[in-house]
Formats: C-alpha cells, sequence, structure tokens
C-alpha cells in the first residue's frame, strides 16, 4: 500500500538524505519542502508522478496551510510527517542575541508544533499517522555554548512525550529521533556562532569559533541515520518512542541520565517532605 510521506527541511542534511531514499521508493507518495524551490532540483532525477516540491517556512502559518492542503488534494491524504526543518546556534547563554534565540524557537520548537497541530486532524480521521520530531542527542544531554539550542530540543521532547501520550489511542505514532553530530551543513552555514568576548567565557572560545572548520567531520552518516529512520517507520512495530542514532547519543544520554537518575534517589527523602503529610 502506497504510503505519503511529508517531509520539512528537504534541502541538505538527514532532510534531503530521507528525501533522497524516499524518492526511490516504489510505494511512497513524497512531499518534500524547502524555502528555496530551487533547492529541490536533485529529486527530478527520481520523479515520475510521486514527488511534490513545495516552498515551505514553517514559521508562516498559511505556507503550512497550503502544504497539508497538496497533501490532500494530490494524494488523499497523509501518512507520515518528517519535522525536520531546524537550525543551530552557537554561543553562551550570557552572551546571545535575543533575537538569533527567538527565531531558533520559532522554527524548532513553534514551527514544529504548527505543522504537527495542523496534520493531526487528517491523521485522526484516518485514523493512523506517524509523527517523526526530529530532537537532537543534545535534547538528552547539553553542553556549553548550546544551552539555547539544547533548550529548544529539551522542549521538543517535552512536548513530543505528551502527544505520545495524548494520541496513543488513536492510531498515530509518535517517533523523537535524538542524532548525535553527523556530516552535514549543521555545525557550518546553518548554525549562527556567537563567539564569546567576555574573558571569563574565554575557554569556550576555540570551541565556538573551530565549528566551521570541523564540520564535515562529525562521527555520524546522514545516509544511514535516514535509512534507520526509515526502517523504524516502516519495519519496525511498535514505532520507538525515542530513537537515538550515535555513540554520544547513546553513551552520552545513558551517563547523564544515571547521573540525574542517582541524584533524584539521594534526594528522594527531601522531596517526599515538600507534600502535605
Amino acid at each position: 500500500m502506497t504510503k505519503t510521506w511529508l517531509v520539512t527541511g528537504t534541502s541538505s542534511g538527514f532532510g534531503r538524505e530521507l528525501a533522497t531514499l524516499l524518492a526511490q521508493q516504489t510505494d511512497v507518495n513524497l512531499i518534500a519542502t524547502a524555502r528555496k524551490m530551487s533547492d529541490l532540483d536533485y529529486l527530478d532525477n527520481f520523479d515520475h508522478g510521486q514527488i511534490a516540491k513545495a516552498l515551505l517556512d514553517v514559521t508562516n502559518v498559511d505556507q503550512i496551510a497550503t502544504i497539508v492542503n497538496l497533501a490532500q488534494d494530490r494524494f488523499g491524504g497523509l501518512d507520515v510527517l518528517v519535522n525536520n526543518a531546524g537550525l543551530g546556534y552557537f554561543a553562551t547563554i550570557e552572551e546571545s542575541d535575543d533575537a538569533a534565540v527567538r527565531h531558533m524557537f520559532d522554527v524548532n520548537v513553534f514551527g514544529l508544533a504548527a505543522m504537527t497541530k495542523a496534520v493531526l486532524p487528517i491523521m485522526r480521521r484516518q485514523k493512523s499517522g506517524t509523527i517523526v520530531n526530529l530532537s537532537s542527542a543534545l535534547g538528552l544531554v547539553t553542553l556549553p555554548t548550546m544551552g539555547y539550542y539544547s533548550a529548544t530540543k529539551f522542549a521538543v521532547e517535552g512536548y513530543s512525550e505528551a502527544l505520545q501520550q495524548e494520541v496513543a489511542d488513536l492510531g498515530i505514532d509518535v517517533m523523537i529521533v535524538e542524532p548525535s553530530g553527523a556530516r552535514t551543513n549543521w555545525a557550518g552555514k546553518s548554525s549562527q556562532k556567537d563567539v564569546p568576548t567576555i574573558a571569563d567565557y574565554a575557554q569556550f572560545k576555540d570551541q565556538v569559533a573551530g565549528t566551521n572548520a570541523s564540520a564535515g567531520s562529525e562521527p555520524g552518516d546522514p545516509e544511514v541515520i535516514a535509512q534507520l529512520i526509515f526502517e523504524q517507520v516502516t519495519a519496525v512495530t511498535p514505532t520507538p518512542k525515542h530513537l537515538p542514532l550515535g555513540h554520544f547519543a547513546s553513551a552520552g544520554s545513558q551517563a547523564h541520565l544515571t547521573t540525574l537518575l542517582a541524584e533524584i534517589k539521594a534526594l528522594s527523602s527531601l522531596s517526599d517532605s515538600a507534600d502535605h503529610a
């Protein structure tokens, strides 16, 4: 049975790799989006009527409505939404630019939420569907100079876990994908960097300044990550609620959660004392 996928942010990175994979499947209709139509030209080689390319800025509610109508009018519904569009930001908390931070939240959190809200009525009527939300390993554990980026991904985690519970009886799956660093443009041109200037944060200067130079040498393989996402959506039952991908995503989050659990257990008596007797 042919399934219709809508993937946001398919001009590069995970989105492009996933769109390329989906475009070659015999049982997939693909709606691929980007902020410039020319960024989607790579899909023309695979198009035999099963691909729709569309402009989409996930902060534009009118464009979101147009995309959802396209899914219904051309393909009769929507089976999988992949909320992939997002951007990064490197800076210390104190020196972060407010406008850049707000824009990142608009894209990474509120754009994702707006896309999800727009497709939920379709999936509820169908009594079926899968929503894939791209979080990050940094939605499980954070690092210096990544505080606000992590905050957007922690928000995606909390939002998605609540949604998982709300749609559990409606035939809708929600999978949170948490990749480690991968060889995409994310750490390069897709992220803004504000190098620390305050002397007290000098230890983080090279960490921010060196991200452009190190982009492309990360351990994660975007093609493999796209394949794993596809396989988990199509071949695994039940669909995982969390999908950490990469050694740091797995080992780093386990170490963080183990420490957190130990801290909570150590304070359990104190915590309980806050309630009425």
